[in-house]
């Protein structure tokens, strides 16, 4: 029988006494789940696209100059932010504050891969929607019915080291190309009328602990890919290919080698297993024509005596030359990381005005708990504040955007007061959130759960997990993690309005010219906010706990939004999740009803 083996965390192990918790904890470090991988086929043979009667017409190709139209071209959604400023913001109006409340589903589909997290964000291209899901399950469906047009099932490595779930959570397009990095380190190109399988390249050997779960991200014909594994004290990068035959073009380390700028921010060879992962998917701005990156924690995780220093380029932002993957600067947000505070939260561009300044900017609510506005074209800091509604690590932020630290919520060899935010984040890029480039505003779901946190020794070895500590005992055990949706104005330094939830949230956002504000909570609920009070205008039960990054296009004369559910991963059961939900995987598409004349 084959096996997926993937490092779970279980809430119910972090309870009990400092050294109880300890022993479990370092059982944790060997635990796993093992699934059976026939569980998680939605039938037909893994690899052999399934065939249709219904014929997938390939539409015009998808060529650069569609990608730059984003959003604005509302039939469909192209790319995993919507637009290549990552706003995840659609002009469209059908579907608004007075009539959201009307909407209904028309179409579901069911992936029929339980086990783990439905985080996708489909893309929706010339009728046809192609959604991915956990164990790199890939399928086109008819837009309009829900009809699946072919399914791809990823044959893949069966011993991947997989620290939070085994989600997907997108896929890219471009030409007539579809492309999916994979839980063991590839990328593939499909044909898209098909599923045939064009290329597949390597993005590193899984088997040094290295993984990928994110949509990739195309800058004209270029695919580019991040990386998972800094649990596994990989050494982080990011890699580019040639995005019709798959021929590597470059591959830009996080982590700088000896000798290196940079590298005296590590002592002695800690760089060797420095972490720096590139899991979430990166933005691009033609206007700058630069790449804009997340990087993640060093390793290992909570234990920083063995690597001294501010570790770059861990949670750092580096916006690197398409073309070369050269880097043109960086701003790094948590220096010398001992909380796991990843910076791979997702990155939006616009022009906004600070301090009675215009200037193009790129920005971020980073994991650490604030919010940063900085300087797209020279990473200069411009602003910077905190957003969550607890932050005990640091005591705010200096003149140069770099954090003042509390030194006493440093980890311990043994665990102090509780530390927030705490392991997820206040946000985190397993998610996404909403810009309006109207309002200026960031829909932000976010993360109110603290935990303490202690150190311990750690000896590497490949492919085992390279933390150094962890947390203890959660939030979940007592309920008093929840969760908010803020309407945030990064460059003016304001919150707007928070819709409080008495969860975390742990799914993404859309954000649409007709006012609204979709998401959804891990009670199953997918939900409309209003978008300048943060009203509640419209819920429907999914089934599931929402996990997933809204859509939306217009087809026929008719607006569609697609939300998925499906429980699973690491954050959940880490934060505060919901009782009494189940697991599934279930993608809804909701429309208001058709109106039609009777001779119709």
């Amino acid at each position: 029988m084959k096996s997926v083996q993937i490092l779970v965390l279980k809430s119910k192990l972090l309870k009990g006494k400092c050294m109880k918790f300890r022993r479990l904890f370092g059982l944790l470090l060997a635990f796993s789940m093992v699934l059976s991988h026939e569980t998680f086929a939605a039938g037909g043979d893994a690899n052999e696209p399934q065939a249709s009667t219904n014929a997938v017409a390939s539409g015009e190709p998808v060529t650069t100059d569609r990608l730059l139209k984003g959003t604005d071209d509302t039939s469909g959604w192209l790319m995993y932010g919507g637009n290549y400023g990552n706003w995840r913001y659609s002009p469209l109006t059908d579907i608004n504050k007075k009539n959201v409340d009307e909407i209904v589903p028309v179409w579901l589909f069911q992936t029929g891969v339980p086990g783990a997290q439905f985080a996708n964000s489909p893309i929706v291209v010339d009728g046809v929607m192609y959604v991915s899901a956990a164990f790199n399950n890939l399928w086109a469906l008819d837009a309009k019915t829900g009809t699946i047009l072919w399914h791809y099932e990823h044959d893949g490595a069966q011993d991947v080291a997989l620290c939070c779930g085994a989600g997907n959570r997108g896929v890219a397009i471009k030409d007539d190309l579809i492309y999916m990095a994979t839980l063991d380190a590839k990328l593939i190109a499909f044909e898209r009328a098909t599923g045939e399988i064009r290329w597949s390249a390597e993005l590193e050997d899984y088997k040094k602990g290295y993984s990928a779960t994110s949509s990739p991200l195309i800058v004209g014909d270029i695919v580019i890919s991040g990386i998972a594994g800094g649990e596994y004290g990989v050494r982080g990068f990011i890699s580019a290919f040639d995005a019709a035959t798959g021929k590597k073009l470059w591959k830009r380390y996080t982590v700088p080698a000896a000798g290196e700028p940079g590298s005296e921010t590590w002592a002695g060879d800690s760089w060797k297993t420095g972490g720096g992962p590139t899991w979430s998917t990166g933005t691009y701005d033609p206007e700058t024509n630069l790449v804009y990156w997340g990087v993640g924690n060093p390793a290992p995780d909570w234990n920083g005596d063995v690597r001294e220093g501010d570790n770059l380029y861990t949670n750092s932002l580096v916006a690197l030359e398409p073309a070369t993957g050269e880097m043109s600067w960086y701003f790094q947000f948590t220096p010398h990381d001992e909380w796991d505070y990843d910076a791979t939260n997702p990155l939006i561009v616009d022009d906004v005005e600070v301090n009675g300044k215009s200037v193009r900017a790129v920005m971020q609510p980073n994991r650490n708990g604030y919010v940063y506005t900085l300087d797209a074209k020279t990473g200069e800091y411009l602003k910077g504040f905190q957003y969550t509604d607890r932050l005990t690590w640091s005591s705010g932020l200096d003149e140069n955007g770099r954090p003042i630290v509390n030194e006493d919520a440093r980890p311990k060899k043994e665990p102090g007061e509780k530390v927030c935010p705490g392991l997820a984040g206040g946000h985190n890029g397993a998610w996404t959130y909403a810009y309006n480039p109207h309002k200026k505003l960031m829909f932000v779901p976010t993360v109110e759960s603290c935990m303490p946190v202690f150190k311990e020794d750690v000896v590497f070895v490949q492919s085992q997990p390279f933390w150094g500590g962890g947390p203890t005992t959660p939030e979940t055990d007592d309920g008093s993690a929840y969760g908010f949706i803020a309407a945030i104005d990064p460059a003016g330094g304001e919150i707007k309005w928070k819709h409080k939830n008495e969860h975390p949230f742990a799914a993404g956002a859309l954000a649409t010219g007709g006012g609204i504000v979709f998401s959804g909570d891990q009670a199953g609920n997918a939900i409309a906010l209003d978008d300048s009070t943060g009203e509640l205008l419209w819920q429907f039960q999914t089934g599931s706990a929402v996990r997933s990054q809204p859509v939306t296009w217009k087809a026929d004369g008719r607006q569609y939004v697609a939300i998925a559910s499906g429980l699973g991963g690491l954050v959940p059961n880490l934060t505060g999740r919901a009782q009494n939900v189940n697991r599934g995987g279930t993608l809804v598409v909701f429309a208001l009803p058709e109106t039609k004349w009777f001779w119709e």
